[in-house]
């Protein structure tokens, strides 16, 4: 492909974004080097040739979802609605308790209390495959050259964590390791907690979980979650997509270990791992059958992979 610069238009462009986000950022949140990092990668990819000029445009919606991510710290959930903390564990305690000593517990105490070395690094790994895969295979997809099948997928994926923020802020609640640790009482302030993550971290001798955790933005919003629904996701494109057994078989033993990370570490309820994944169904289903039906829409997708091509 011969190197030619971004045309004016795509420079306003740029200029106009980089401006608007910086300034926001800056003002409402305060800038932070990951904030100047993401700025500086999307430069060089604008300038480095027209191929990561359409990457870093086909990449979009995933950069969209970390920017929606972070600006929830502009007015938090909690400001919204109530913290939801007892009567979410009392409702885990009664569909899916288990019975200890006459006592029904949730499954994150339990797990809390018995644990296994090959299963804490185990749910590390898969932890560690969250973003990381979803996003991997979105660029392999469009490396095969199916732009309109990765377009679909990003937009899907940046369409279900918005919908997932929307639950925050309807159903602010807290995770089980903050009734475990501080009770049911809403304390704001309160820092992220690496929980049964950092038996990972100390197996590894690392600190990896802890840094993520610590940048949390708010730490109650845990229904529903969205750690368990980008694998549903990536699967289901999978499928669409006719990808190769093995990457489907990988993406399910995948998606079913972070489900079960998800509650033995001790991060979310069960109740949040099936709010999360029937998050990821209603964003599939809101995207494919639904806007995809709008002409508009659908003329703005074959104008936006037409781009990218």
């Amino acid at each position: 492909m011969k190197y030619t610069l971004p045309t004016r238009r795509e420079l306003i462009t740029l200029i106009a974004c980089i401006v608007a986000f910086l300034s926001l950022t800056g003002i409402f949140i305060g800038l932070r080097p990951e904030h100047i990092f993401l700025v500086l990668l999307y430069i060089v990819l604008f300038y480095a040739s027209p191929y990561t000029r359409k990457l870093a445009v086909a990449l979009l919606p995933f950069a969209i979802f970390g920017v929606s991510y972070d600006w929830m710290r502009v007015y938090p959930n909690y400001m919204v609605n109530d913290i939801d903390v007892a009567g979410l564990y009392n409702a885990e305690v009664q569909y899916f308790g288990i019975t200890i000593d006459g006592a029904k517990h949730t499954l994150c105490e339990y797990f809390a209390q018995h644990h296994w070395p090959i299963a804490d690094f185990f749910a590390g790994l898969f932890y560690l495959c969250w973003v990381p895969v979803p996003i991997a295979f979105g660029v392999a997809l469009l490396l095969q050259g199916k732009k309109e099948l990765a377009l679909r997928f990003a937009i899907v994926f940046l369409l279900v964590n918005l919908i997932g923020f929307a639950g925050y802020y309807i159903h602010p609640a807290a995770p089980p390791w903050y009734a475990i640790q501080y009770g049911f009482e809403p304390i704001l302030g309160t820092p992220g907690n690496v929980a049964g993550l950092g038996r990972f971290d100390a197996m590894v001798g690392m600190d990896i979980f802890a840094p993520m955790y610590g940048r949390n933005a708010n730490v109650f919003a845990a229904v529903p979650s969205l750690h368990s629904a980008y694998m549903p996701v990536a699967f289901t494109y999978a499928l669409i997509g006719r990808s190769k057994k093995w990457v489907i078989a990988t993406f399910s033993v995948i998606m079913l270990g972070i489900w079960f990370t998800a509650i033995y570490s001790g991060h979310h309820y069960m109740i949040d791992v099936l709010l999360g994944i029937a998050c990821a169904g209603a964003g599939i289903l809101l995207f494919e059958q639904g806007l995809m039906r709008i002409p508009a829409f659908r003329r703005f997708i074959a104008r936006y992979t037409a781009y990218i091509s």
